[in-house]
């Protein structure tokens, strides 16, 4: 068998990173493009991540340009696997130290829905889009991601098809909900090997009895949002929506809580936060009951609708006839509320990295390329945990400054945070590749001829990994 072409490198640790995934590409323009494209979106944003601006191309007019076909053709036409580019991401996430999953962590199931013009697009459709608060024709994308309170990935993404894509409509056999496809995922998860504590998710999901049955039948614990307006069957003096329950609860103030716990909430920024959290009874549900309602408020007297969670969760209640008999290990108040608190501070921070990556900047029609730039987003974003957590540069890099150089300014590689910080991962790679791509692009465009021996000597450092802190000193 011929020996493979060697691949132009990557700019720093993230030639290393995309090696590990060279044997799942077949050919030499697959592993240049899986290069470049990632480059692409690690870049900062300066304008929407298309294609012409993941190849560095001026907009509209370089759309012909080679670099931009190469990276079309690689998202569209070639004949790469994502998912097997996903899995192998997910192994390399399990495999280190600082990224495996505990039985402490909590996977959290989610959809995001991006605004898209047209109707040809593959998922597209009118539909209600979250970030945006509204309706409007866009794409919907289920996804599943691994969380504690430290740091966040995502793990599987498949996108939402509206039943008018279908030819027999919602009775079509491969039409599948998004409660369906996010109880699919949440299986998939739990069959790759992720451990967790429980399965969380908002208000869109928990208050689907159906989407709990299926997580039941799986054997995946759940803490989920209820709205506080869901109704439920009751006789006519007992309590009929989750903010009823918590109404009839016993409160006397901090001194005499009466049905209420104290609970401190820890936060991501390590404050806390006082909260309060008692049990009620909503017809079947209970204490000691196969699903328990769990009410979690700052102020137990009004209730306020900002800062108050109505919760249902199927773990068992420790002291109760349940726990003996239940698969998962039985949670107090203070665990369900800081299961859920994950979900609930990390789904922020988790739009907030969609965006910075270009998640909804894709601009193709089909199926497998729009799946084909999510699981390249995924990469992306593992890849700056892979390196915050990573060794830094080594000293006797053939790019350190000897000699003649030793007094020019070479900085040391940025070190990772004792707390982990993914907008610090992003920052530190951001340090050595933002000034390596403007310096190549900068000289390129001045002159034809090769740079002069400080900028050279500067270009390799940066290549090696070695960032600039370019922030004023504290």
């Amino acid at each position: 068998m011929a020996a493979r072409r060697p691949c132009p490198p990557a700019p720093g640790p993230l030639e290393g990173y995309a090696a590990r995934f060279d044997p799942l590409f077949v050919s030499l323009a697959q592993r240049r493009g899986f290069r470049e494209y990632l480059t692409g979106l690690l870049a900062p944003r300066d304008r929407n991540k298309t294609l012409t601006a993941l190849a560095g191309a001026e907009p509209i007019v370089g759309a012909q340009h080679p670099a931009v076909q190469r990276l079309q053709f690689f998202l569209t036409e070639s004949t790469w696997d994502a998912d097997k580019v996903n899995a192998r991401r997910i192994e390399m996430l399990l495999a280190g130290p600082a990224t495996a999953p505990h039985a402490d962590g909590v996977l959290v199931i989610d959809d995001s829905g991006d605004r898209k013009d047209g109707n040809v697009t593959a998922h597209i459709g009118r539909q209600w889009l979250g970030r945006l608060g509204k309706t409007d024709n866009g794409i919907v994308t289920v996804t599943t991601l691994w969380a504690d309170q430290r740091l966040y990935y995502p793990l599987h993404m498949r996108c939402y098809t509206p039943a008018k894509h279908f030819p027999k409509g919602k009775t079509d056999p491969a039409f599948r909900t998004k409660l369906q496809i996010g109880a699919e995922l949440a299986v998939q998860a739990a069959q790759t090997g992720i451990v967790f504590r429980a399965v969380a998710a908002d208000a869109a999901y928990g208050d689907q009895d159906n989407f709990r049955a299926e997580l039941r039948a799986a054997g995946l614990p759940f803490v989920m949002a209820l709205k506080p307006r869901r109704g439920m069957w009751q006789f006519h003096a007992d309590a009929y929506t989750p903010k009823d329950a918590a109404s009839i609860l016993s409160w006397g103030g901090p001194e005499h809580p009466g049905d209420w716990t104290a609970v401190d909430r820890a936060f991501h920024d390590g404050h806390t936060e006082r909260w309060w959290a008692a049990e009620a009874r909503l017809g079947r549900w209970g204490p000691d009951g196969t699903t328990r309602l769990v009410v979690a408020t700052t102020d137990p007297a009004t209730l306020p609708d900002k800062n108050t969670w109505y919760l249902a969760t199927d773990l068992p209640r420790p002291g109760s006839p349940r726990e003996a008999d239940s698969p998962h290990p039985a949670a107090d108040l203070a665990e369900i509320v800081r299961i859920y608190g994950v979900r609930h501070w990390i789904e922020q921070g988790y739009k907030q990295v969609k965006d910075e990556l270009g998640w909804a900047d894709f601009q193709v029609r089909s199926a497998t390329a729009i799946h084909r730039h999510q699981v390249l987003v995924c990469c992306a974003f593992s890849f700056c945990w892979d390196t915050f957590f990573g060794q830094p540069a080594s000293a006797d890099s053939p790019a350190t400054p000897t000699g003649d150089d030793a007094g020019e300014r070479g900085p040391e590689p940025l070190r990772p945070q004792s707390s982990p910080s993914w907008p610090k991962a992003i920052r530190a790679v951001r340090s050595w590749q933002t000034p390596w791509i403007a310096l190549r692009r900068w000289w390129n465009a001045w002159s034809t001829e090769p740079p002069p021996h400080e900028i050279k000597t500067l270009i390799e450092s940066l290549a090696a990994g070695r960032g600039l802190n370019l922030y004023l000193p504290p």
